[in-house]
């Protein structure tokens, strides 16, 4: 059907689909009206009956088989953007044996009525209809039955047997699955006159049994150890039938078994282990330190190979298992063993103490450092509480400093000797090196920001002592007059490279002490100088000496 105010472009074009009815779905073409274009499985059996113009689409299929049962939809293309395709179906369903319809129920010494058809949708091929081995039959009755479409004429012919009869049908759930924990029932019916004794087995165990047409067996709170094939067996002393089903039970996966912890040597190979157990089949990853190492398999059994083990192989390895219903997971440490190496921010720095020299190497176990001044021939380690010797451990990595008070002698470029030699050892190889002397930018700035400085403090000093001198003299009038600065406030100038600077070791724990008036000052930057004149008092002669209150101090006389 389709509206009648739409006038066919170019007449009507009709197609029939399989399966599905719309076209981008691309579904097998039974029947196009202008194309031969089929589909593989419908050439030469399909002719269209119906005239479209008469909106008529029926359709004939030759040599139908199995393959063809199924759905079939129409589409109508009447031209330009007037292209419809229909919702409803004809519903095909191909046959390779009579129907013969049997009562749900059948007693022994009853009667039984059986009725065999077949459908008659194939012009020019009606069926015929016969029953056959009867002969054996006692008293048989036949009862035969033909329709006719578009009359009232009904013929039948029936036929009742008293028949006693083997099982011949064992029904039972299909195969099915559940979750750990859970319950099922698994259901089994017998067709056999008279009734079987019925029995469920689990392989060869029996587990339930009983004398009727059906029997249920109910599992309670399942594992996995559940899991299989479930056998129903009917046994009516005329024959004996089974019918079996297989039960999967699914639960996440269990915690995976995993190699034990272990260290190893650098350049050796390992294998580590990964087994667990889940349904479905668990996916084991292998992640070290939080990244995916290897691949990722499907299998209830990883093994990940280490080849030429390197110092980066060390680390957390964590094996993960995961399926639709959960993951888990087992891990383990792998400590790689390796001779130590030196790390390139070893080195001896010029600071404003003398030298500092760094050696800082890595290595498992961890190194134990040493320094060695092959002037002096004089070893320095952590039992030598000389040069104020540190070392500080931090995982495979150890550091070890010392301070030189003494910068050494000058070189032939103008800058300081020094040898110094890092000696680094564990238990797979012990190496020493000269480390490398280099000039602090920081305290080649203080040199030159402190020399400046002191000039210009000395100038300053030097015209604050003509102004007073010149003042007094204008006062007094006695150019021999002495003042006496009282409580002279003299700030210390410095440019400070660390915590460390202008400190002095002080005691044998070699601690560090601020040097003069800075240690009561706050522990501050400063970058200026000042120096501040009280009023003035007078003394008698001499240039220098020590106050009442301990404060040392010198005259300074106008002239």
């Amino acid at each position: 059907m389709y509206p009648a105010g739409i006038r066919p472009y170019r007449g009507i074009h009709g197609i029939w689909y399989f399966g599905q009815p719309y076209p981008q779905l691309f579904p097998p073409v039974v029947f196009k009206s202008r194309t031969d274009v089929v589909h593989e499985s419908y050439k030469g059996r399909t002719k269209l009956l119906g005239d479209l113009h008469q909106r008529n689409c029926t359709l004939l299929i030759n040599n139908v088989g199995l393959e063809h049962s199924g759905r079939y939809y129409f589409r109508a293309d009447l031209g330009g953007a007037n292209m419809y395709t229909y919702p409803d179906f004809s519903e095909l369903k191909v046959l390779d044996q009579p129907n013969i319809d049997v009562p749900e129920e059948i007693v022994s010494d009853e009667s039984l009525e059986l009725t065999c058809y077949a459908p008659d949708n194939c012009p020019d091929m009606t069926p015929e209809i016969e029953w056959m081995y009867t002969d054996y039959l006692p008293d048989p009755a036949f009862s035969p039955e033909v329709t006719y479409p578009n009359t009232t004429l009904v013929y039948e012919r029936l036929i009742s047997l008293d028949v006693k009869y083997a099982p011949r049908s064992v029904w039972v759930n299909v195969s099915s699955e559940v979750m750990e924990g859970s319950s099922v029932a698994l259901h089994c019916e017998v067709d056999s006159n008279p009734a079987p004794r019925i029995s469920w087995l689990f392989g060869e165990k029996e587990l339930l049994w009983d004398t009727a047409s059906n029997l249920s067996l109910s599992l309670e709170d399942v594992t996995p150890s559940e899991e299989g094939i479930y056998t129903c067996v009917g046994d009516n002393g005329y024959g004996i039938m089974n019918t079996s089903l297989y039960l999967a039970v699914k639960y996440p996966p269990r915690e995976p078994v995993v190699n034990e912890s272990m260290t190893v040597q650098e350049g050796s190979s390992l294998s580590l282990h990964c087994s667990t157990q889940g349904s479905p089949a668990p996916t084991l990853t292998w992640l070290k330190d939080g990244e995916l190492v290897g691949t990722i398999t499907a299998e209830e059994l990883s093994v990940l190979e280490l080849k030429d083990i390197s110092p980066q192989a060390d680390g957390h390895y964590r094996c993960l298992a995961e399926n639709e219903h959960g993951r888990a997971s087992s891990s383990l440490n792998i400590s790689v063993e390796y001779a130590p190496v030196l790390l390139e921010e070893s080195k001896c720095t010029v600071v404003r103490e003398g030298v500092q020299c760094v050696c800082i190497a890595s290595g498992n176990p961890e190194p134990i450092i040493e320094f060695y001044l092959p002037d002096l021939n004089i070893t320095i380690n952590e039992t030598d509480n000389r040069y104020n010797y540190y070392t500080h451990t931090d995982g495979q990595t150890s550091t070890a400093m010392i301070k030189l008070r003494e910068k050494g002698e000058r070189s032939d470029n103008n800058g300081p000797a020094v040898n110094v030699h890092c000696s680094f050892s564990n238990t797979y190889g012990r190496e020493s090196i000269l480390l490398e002397l280099q000039q602090e930018k920081k305290y080649l700035m203080a040199v030159i920001v402190g020399t400046i400085g002191g000039v210009a403090v000395i100038a300053f000093i030097i015209a604050a002592v003509r102004y007073v001198g010149h003042n007094n003299k204008k006062e007094n009038g006695s150019p021999r007059q002495d003042v006496i600065l009282e409580n002279p406030a003299l700030y210390y100038s410095a440019v400070k490279k660390d915590k460390h600077n202008l400190r002095k070791k002080v005691g044998d724990d070699s601690d560090f002490q601020p040097v003069g008036p800075v240690g009561a000052m706050e522990r501050q930057e400063l970058n200026y100088a000042s120096l501040e004149f009280g009023r003035g008092w007078s003394r008698g002669e001499g240039s220098s000496g020590r106050g009442d209150d301990g404060s040392t101090y010198t005259e300074i006389r106008t002239k």
